[in-house]
């Protein structure tokens, strides 16, 4: 429940803004000039904000669609993604969001109509290519649906776009608005994992795995694009058991022509966030045990990520085709 609406004064009358105000009436109202005076202000508890975070609505300016980072993608050569909210539900020990922001509270940007003008231009500036955008980058756009509206935004937005492919990451099982509505061609609604182990122990707050391969059985027996993300790889002992076992009882539960992609990523991240995120959580040992830092990143040891990469190829081999998975380029570590 949100007690604490901060709300940009340019923005105040906008649609959105006053939908939001409906759904809370009880919240306490602040209006701002600018979101970043209270989310970029020095000084706070992001530990002591997650444990009741307010919503903070504004308006996004410069550019709200950007390339994505290099080596991220499920198949297109022109990939993007825009954050039309920061922050996240959930509360995972290994994000970087926390390392990287001062604050806890959401951000949610509400001129949806500069976000789907700068996403057609793209669209335009790729001739008759596909392109990519990816929605979960700064946070889980459907945990946040119900705060943000962005399935019933921007998914009929996209079904009138066949050249452009949107990606929706979460860890959500709250599928509702998705059952509402007819599956789309270019959408994947992609669901991340880890290990049992590692989602009990890390993965606080989120749906347990069960649940999360229950929604996405729904969807795709719905006629839904679904997506596995293992991201990020975890290194632990009996590492193989563990991913047999996840593997398992995702192949086991899918119908594998409904599975548009598997994704793999390493846990990586710069040192400094890295070194916020320790001063967070300075007993988790997630965050201090075997890793090594290259080039200002901070990782697992080279032999480690390869060992536990093409353990995982290996595996999805023996399930699905080899040119529906994706990784990035951890040999460049």
């Amino acid at each position: 429940m949100i007690q604490t609406l901060f709300i940009e004064k340019d923005i105040q009358n906008h649609s959105h803004v006053l939908k939001v105000q409906s759904d809370f009436p009880q919240a306490r109202n602040i209006y701002i000039e600018n979101y970043g005076e209270v989310f970029n202000r020095k000084g706070q508890s992001f530990r002591l904000q997650k444990k009741q975070p307010g919503l903070i609505l504004a308006k996004k300016y410069g550019r709200c669609v950007l390339p994505s980072p290099e080596g991220f993608g499920i198949g297109g050569k022109n990939n993007y993604y825009f954050s039309h909210i920061l922050n996240c539900l959930y509360d995972c020990r290994y994000c970087f969001l926390q390392g990287m922001f001062r604050s806890a509270h959401y951000v949610h940007f509400v001129n949806d109509e500069d976000f789907k003008s700068e996403i057609l231009t793209t669209v335009e500036k790729h001739s008759s290519e596909e392109v990519y955008f990816f929605s979960g980058y700064d946070g889980d756009s459907l945990a946040l649906d119900s705060l943000t509206g962005f399935v019933s935004t921007y998914l009929p937005f996209f079904r009138k776009c066949p050249k452009a492919i949107i990606e929706l990451r979460t860890k959500s099982n709250r599928i509702g608005p998705l059952l509402t509505i007819d599956p789309m061609p270019n959408c994947v609604i992609a669901f991340t994992f880890t290990p049992d182990s590692v989602s009990q122990a890390v993965e606080h707050k989120t749906p347990r795995i069960s649940q999360r391969i229950q929604a996405m059985k729904k969807l795709a027996n719905r006629g839904w694009k679904v997506g596995i993300r293992l991201d990020p790889l975890i290194f632990i002992p009996n590492f193989e058991e563990q991913y047999q076992q996840l593997f398992s009882e995702l192949f086991y539960s899918l119908p594998i022509d409904r599975v548009h992609s598997v994704s793999l990523g390493p846990l990586r991240m710069p040192k400094k966030i890295l070194q916020n995120m320790r001063k967070l959580y300075p007993k988790e040992p997630l965050l201090f045990e075997n890793l090594e830092e290259s080039k200002g990143i901070i990782s697992y040891p080279s032999w480690k990520e390869k060992e536990l990469q093409d353990f995982c190829l290996k595996e999805l081999s023996k399930e699905i085709s080899r040119e529906r998975v994706f990784t990035y380029r951890i040999e460049e570590n």
